[in-house]
């Protein structure tokens, strides 16, 4: 006759589960006790601080307890909170809803593992290698049972963020979200990249790589709404966890010349596409790319007109990264485009190696963007 819950009574039985959890993983040590993934609770390993699917420990711990019946099979008890919830909590061990403990302060070891995982992809989309964030997703729940695939997903796109602020490139489809524990994640993120000598030559390969001008065949498909500058006061980075070697990626990709070329000949097609759409097809054979023209320094690369005829003064500036990678202007841009705001477009095209998008912002900089004086370094955050 198989034991009930009742009679699991020794912890070590529990902490021999939890030990074999973590050593299979969560998948393996589910798929071999013939237990499905926790929906309700969770358990913490005292140990390691991971937690663990609770019911499927229940079950494999009463059958190391009593080894002559073997563990307790998942159809045959529940898993809520009058079975093994109240087992467990009698036994000494920390149980929680899963709910709950996804709205819970990340640990330091569930950071680490979630940062490591982050740069991985970073590392494979810096080299033009495919990868699957779903694949990634499922793995990183598998050691972190106790976090949901949104809050997963949601501590990616604070990593976005940290990357940023440390001049970084950050993962594409992992929109900067700043809202986080920064003193943890800061630290865990900048301690990772400091050891990653091949993040260095990847992103140093990835901004100096020459380009191309890009197919430009779906020009519906191009336009995007401009990201929201995030205003709100935070902290800054203090200096001691800042990269040891640092570079401006960023400003460097900013001097890549055929990148930049490359992107001033697609908003030229972008903009002619543009009129044609207006029906001012005579229009859109005057657009003229004047910074090959007639050299830089007019503050504008191509000139260009609405539909009425009125002329529009479009500067572009081109990114491999994300929209939110910061840009430069020079003081004469800036100048010009509070001079001719009711005129002037910045055309700002990201993600140009991949599948080029492009927003626009229309007259001066800085009411859209967070503009260094010094440097002149535009930013949304």
């Amino acid at each position: 006759m198989p034991r009930t819950l009742a009679e699991l009574t020794d912890p070590a039985a529990v902490q021999a589960a939890l030990d074999e959890y973590l050593q299979l993983g969560q998948a393996a040590f589910l798929e071999r006790y013939g237990f499905g993934r926790a929906s309700g609770y969770v358990v913490r390993d005292p140990l390691s601080g991971q937690w663990a699917d609770s019911k499927a420990i229940v079950g494999v711990a009463l059958g190391i307890q009593f080894p002559v019946e073997g563990p307790l099979h998942a159809s045959k008890f529940s898993g809520g909170s009058a079975t093994v919830v109240r087992r467990l909590t009698s036994l000494g061990f920390d149980v929680r809803p899963l709910d709950a403990k996804a709205g819970e302060d990340w640990r330091h070891g569930e950071v680490e593992l979630i940062v490591a995982d982050y740069l991985a992809m970073l590392l494979q989309e810096l080299a033009g290698q495919p990868y699957n964030k779903s694949a990634h997703r499922r793995q990183l729940q598998q050691r972190l049972p106790g976090r949901s695939e949104g809050s997963i997903e949601f501590k990616h796109a604070n990593i976005s963020a940290v990357m940023l602020e440390l001049g970084y490139p950050y993962l594409r489809g992992y929109q900067p979200r700043s809202n986080f524990q920064r003193s943890l994640l800061v630290e865990v993120v900048q301690q990772q990249v400091a050891r990653h000598r091949l993040l260095d030559d990847m992103t140093l390969s990835a901004v100096d790589r020459p380009a191309v001008a890009a197919d430009h065949a779906d020009f519906a498909r191009v336009l995007s709404d401009a990201p929201r500058a995030d205003l709100a006061a935070r902290e800054g980075i203090p200096a001691y966890l800042r990269p040891p070697v640092k570079r401006d990626y960023f400003a460097r990709e900013a001097q890549n010349r055929s990148l930049g070329r490359a992107g001033e000949l697609f908003a030229l097609a972008f903009e002619r596409w543009r009129l044609v759409q207006f029906g001012a097809a005579e229009l859109a054979e005057q657009v003229k790319h004047v910074s090959d023209d007639e050299g830089d320094g007019l503050g504008y690369d191509i000139r260009s007109f609405e539909p009425d005829g009125r002329q529009r003064f479009i500067e572009v500036k081109t990114t491999t990264f994300g929209e939110r990678t910061p840009f430069f202007v020079s003081s004469n841009e800036a100048r010009f485009a509070r001079d001719h705001q009711e005129r002037f477009r910045l055309y700002r095209l990201f993600d140009f190696r991949s599948a080029p998008r492009l927003f626009e912002l229309a007259g001066p900089i800085e009411q859209h963007c967070l503009l260094d004086a010094v440097t002149y370094r535009a930013s949304f955050g």
